[in-house]
């Protein structure tokens, strides 16, 4: 008797959620580029971001790479309540776990690395805790853009950590990004043609550089 082979089904992200925070003041900071990833494919995929209070956050819906339906979301609840946004969608649409890619910066990955994952914790993210708290799992896909650590920092000094996540970009750091979103957007739509677990090889493997 022939042993039959079922392949995994592929993890395809219906909806993408980038991380920050709201207010003028956090605009363009390092802990924002989730926000700045979900803008990028706002405007690459002419999908239109407004205010949606019943999913507590700015959210545009639409088609990409022509037949793939996407919801793109940016939470308005402050970073630490990410997830009541995240939920209000999933629950309104009946979306499950993993079909969520969640957007988000990471301190202990140098500027010009991004890590695409399946699954996994939240790494101290608070921003992370809360989507993992309100979606009761951590399984749920996540594309981490690195923004590297302040010079001469130590585990001590949380202030020192504190005031680089929440600080701009210089100029040469701010033009890198500006090439690291356009990779974040050849890796979300790789995504929704081949699925997240292909997509990791893709996104895991090079690091972006202005050369």
């Amino acid at each position: 008797m022939t042993e039959v082979v079922t392949q995994p089904s592929l993890v395809i992200p219906q909806l993408i959620v980038g991380l920050g925070n709201p207010e003028p003041k956090y605009d363009r900071t390092r802990h924002n580029i989730g926000f700045a990833a979900i803008d990028e494919l706002s405007r690459h995929w002419l999908i239109p971001l407004a205010e949606n209070r019943k999913f507590q956050g700015e959210y545009g819906e639409g088609v990409a790479l022509g037949n793939h339906k996407v919801r793109l979301l940016k939470p308005l609840t402050y970073m630490n309540n990410s997830g009541q946004s995240i939920q209000s969608v999933t629950s309104w649409y009946k979306l499950s776990p993993d079909s969520v890619l969640v957007i988000y910066d990471d301190m202990d990955l140098p500027l010009g690395k991004t890590r695409l994952r399946l699954s996994g914790s939240a790494g101290g993210h608070n921003g992370m805790k809360s989507a993992i708290a309100h979606l009761h799992t951590q399984n749920f896909p996540r594309l981490r853009i690195g923004i590297g650590k302040p010079n001469h920092s130590s585990n001590q000094d949380n202030s020192e950590s504190i005031s680089h996540v929440l600080g701009k970009f210089s100029a040469a750091e701010t033009q890198l990004m500006s090439v690291i979103l356009g990779f974040v957007v050849e890796c979300v739509e790789f995504s929704l043609k081949q699925g997240v677990e292909k997509t990791m090889n893709l996104c895991n493997t090079r690091t972006v550089d202005l050369a």
